[in-house]
């Protein structure tokens, strides 16, 4: 977990005392341009000038970050300030900015390429203390200790863990989310959930996994859809908000499973949005994967709120998979074929997306583990 945690609406503002309490006197800000068009930016800059602290702010991270924008970042790092090199980093934004800031930290003090960290290898030294602002409620990536980056050479995406890609400090502001637009929201809520649930089915399950995926699920269950509907109803955005972060220490803790597995060539390949793509596979991947853990997704439907406690595991289990086919189409979540993907070079990469999918360990957390034909067939069913 991040040492500090400041929760709640106006968390936003006990950023300077955040960075005093981790001895930061010259952070490296690394957002994105939508940051800075919302003015979230500009508020971070008048809580460090005020502070008298000595800053700099890289601007220029990507959707999907890639190693290419993540050199731009360590390059800038590696610059400093006038009054010497930088001592932490403060990440604004959504699992973008984050990600790309715990690489940019990790690379710019240890050196290396990222590649290097890629699993199974991983960072395992704390480097440079790192807040993670998140500006959305969805990749949790403030509470983990993964980040996620393309080699754009390849067209993969890597899974990098380790402690050294852990926060130091997490600021959780549901305000920094009533701005996020409805497909945004849809996306990065059905990512969370997806955490939430596999966390609770992975085979690495424990204690504390457990109960953080499912309070995670009881406070995204009933809120998703009103987030997607009604944008400034800010009980639900707080809701989702938390149910993000705890989701976040649920995955961080226990992994994840199938679902991430597969998503994440998707991503890379043809640019879908991380949240959406996971949106694509988790009806069919929990159909999959329901047969070899009944009572944990049953489980799930209850913490969701789609099952009672008087629905026995196979009625409940059944309610959860029209549950999440139900939500793919309120929230108006598209099939490949139906985003713009060509479906012949879709059909001619399944075989590569599934060594890559089983190649980055998560599919072997899932309750059914997967063969390779068989992650091909469920490629070719979410088509």
């Amino acid at each position: 977990m991040p040492r500090i945690m400041e929760v709640g609406g106006g968390a936003l503002e006990r950023l300077a005392e955040v960075l005093a309490a981790l001895g930061v006197r010259r952070p490296l800000i690394v957002t994105d341009t939508t940051m800075v068009e919302l003015g979230y930016l500009a508020r971070v800059e008048a809580l460090l000038d005020a502070a008298h602290l000595d800053y700099r702010v890289f601007a220029d991270t990507v959707p999907e970050p890639t190693e290419a924008s993540i050199r731009a970042g360590v390059e800038s790092m590696r610059d400093g300030t006038d009054q010497g090199a930088f001592d932490g980093l403060v990440a604004l934004g959504g699992g973008s900015p984050i990600d790309s800031a715990k690489a940019i930290g990790v690379l710019g003090h240890f050196g290396g390429a990222i590649r290097d960290y890629q699993f199974p290898r991983s960072a395992a030294r704390i480097g440079l203390p790192l807040v993670a602002i998140p500006t959305t409620a969805g990749t949790g990536s403030e509470m983990t200790r993964f980040t996620i980056i393309t080699d754009d050479s390849v067209g993969e995406k890597m899974l990098c863990p380790g402690i050294g890609f852990m926060p130091a400090a997490a600021i959780v502001d549901y305000e920094l989310t009533l701005s996020v637009p409805a497909r945004v929201t849809a996306d990065t809520g059905i990512d969370a959930l997806t955490h939430a649930i596999e966390a609770y089915v992975s085979r690495k399950a424990n204690p504390f996994s457990d109960h953080n995926a499912l309070a995670a699920m009881r406070l995204i269950g009933p809120h998703l859809r009103r987030v997607y509907h009604q944008p400034d109803d800010r009980p639900a955005r707080e809701a989702m908000m938390l149910g993000s972060s705890l989701a976040g220490l649920a995955f961080s803790s226990a992994s994840v499973a199938l679902v991430h597995g597969m998503s994440r060539p998707i991503g890379a390949a043809f640019h879908v949005p991380h949240g959406m793509s996971n949106a694509m596979l988790l009806p069919a991947v929990t159909a999959f994967s329901l047969p070899e853990a009944r009572e944990r997704y049953a489980t799930c439907a209850r913490a969701i709120g789609v099952a009672g406690v008087d629905d026995d595991d196979a009625r409940a289990g059944q309610r959860l998979l029209d549950e999440l086919a139900a939500l793919n189409r309120e929230l108006e979540v598209p099939r490949p074929r139906d985003y713009g993907i060509d479906e012949q070079r879709y059909l001619a990469l399944i075989d590569a997306m599934a060594e890559q999918a089983l190649a980055s360990g998560s599919p072997g957390n899932n309750p059914r583990v997967p063969s390779h034909q068989e992650v091909t067939e469920l490629y070719r069913e979410i088509w």
